[in-house]
């Protein structure tokens, strides 16, 4: 930020005017009084008086303005000392209170800025010592009964075994998930752009979620018949798993003897949208624009019979985001959730 500098002639031509006028008059009337008084010399001594004093309020003001305005800068660090010449420079006022304003208005956004990063800081310390204290203090419940003596009744040993691994593979999911974010937020995760149809991507995964969807009585679908490929140049890997993680969800929170379906349409001459909409739940509108924060849950009863390790969404856009595309969510209360994402068309 580079301050302008301007000498203010103004302040000390006034300045010097009024103190002119002051002396000639008294000395016209004390020259008049002893009876020498010419033009010329009133003239003379009003020029003298004029220069004098505007040189000396002009020099002496302006270096101490300069000094002090120099340490409010200095003090702010608005700027270098380096940026300021060492030498009789005046800052102008103006200049100097928009620069001070700008200094505040910034630092008012730079702490309402940090507040908010501290409470998502505390609220994400406290969801992951959440997520990760309840799988740790079941398996550790499970494992402390079997030291205590049910190990021998091999029905409980094997049953409290299982869900002591059902445990594990929950801890395994969260730190796994924890990495993948990790690297993609810091941009360490490469992507490997390949071309291939997104339509029998979508079919690969109805078959591989076609068994958790009958659970529930879910019926996994296209919109349409789509008898041609669609082309798209993505990370098919990644895609994959954007797919998985938000067909599992609609999962999770549809309805009994609902439906997921999924759509691709053209979106602009390069791109293609992947809609995945459901008749479930429903989100709140107070909660969307949170749904993307890492461990965020609608549901506050603490409950994860539904298990996952509550990275999913966040790591569907980072996906997106890491391929520079966008992902949109719309969602109605006790209707259902569309949540959609753009691809690049293959050429």
């Amino acid at each position: 930020m580079q301050a302008k500098f301007k000498r203010p002639y103004r302040f000390a031509i006034k300045t010097s005017l009024y103190i002119t006028l002051y002396i000639t008059l008294l000395m016209s009337v004390f020259l008049y009084y002893f009876y020498v008084f010419k033009w010329f010399q009133v003239l003379g001594l009003s020029a003298s008086v004029f220069v004098f004093s505007f040189l000396i309020i002009q020099f002496s003001v302006e270096r101490f303005i300069y000094k002090r305005v120099k340490k409010i800068y200095d003090d702010l660090t608005l700027l270098e000392s380096a940026n300021l010449r060492k030498g009789p420079i005046t800052t102008d006022m103006q200049t100097l209170t928009q620069e001070i304003d700008k200094f505040a208005r910034d630092k008012k956004i730079e702490i309402e800025t940090l507040k908010v990063r501290e409470e998502y800081r505390k609220e994400f310390l406290g969801n992951i010592s959440h997520e990760l204290k309840t799988p740790l203090f079941t398996v550790q419940g499970y494992i402390l009964t079997l030291l205590d003596g049910a190990m021998n009744d091999k029905n409980i040993r094997e049953k409290y075994l299982e869900r002591a691994s059902k445990g594990i593979e929950r801890l395994g999911y969260i730190v796994k998930d924890l990495d993948m974010i990790t690297k993609l937020e810091v941009g360490d995760l490469s992507l490997n752009l390949e071309v291939f149809n997104i339509v029998e991507l979508v079919r690969n995964v109805f078959d591989m979620l076609e068994m958790k969807a009958a659970k529930k009585r879910i019926t996994l679908i296209f919109d349409t018949d789509y008898a041609n490929p669609i082309m798209v140049k993505a990370d098919k890997e990644r895609i994959q798993q954007v797919l998985v993680n938000l067909i599992v969800n609609s999962i999770k929170y549809g309805n009994e003897n609902g439906t997921t379906e999924v759509s691709i349409e053209n979106l602009i001459k390069n791109k293609v949208i992947v809609r995945v909409t459901d008749n479930g739940e429903g989100i709140e509108k107070r909660y969307l624009p949170r749904i993307f924060e890492r461990f965020f849950r609608v549901d506050k009863s603490g409950s994860r019979k539904e298990g996952g390790s509550g990275l999913g969404l966040a790591i569907v856009k980072h996906i997106i985001e890491a391929h520079d595309e966008r992902i949109y969510v719309e969602s109605e209360l006790n209707v259902g959730s569309e949540f959609s994402f753009t691809l690049e068309k293959a050429k």
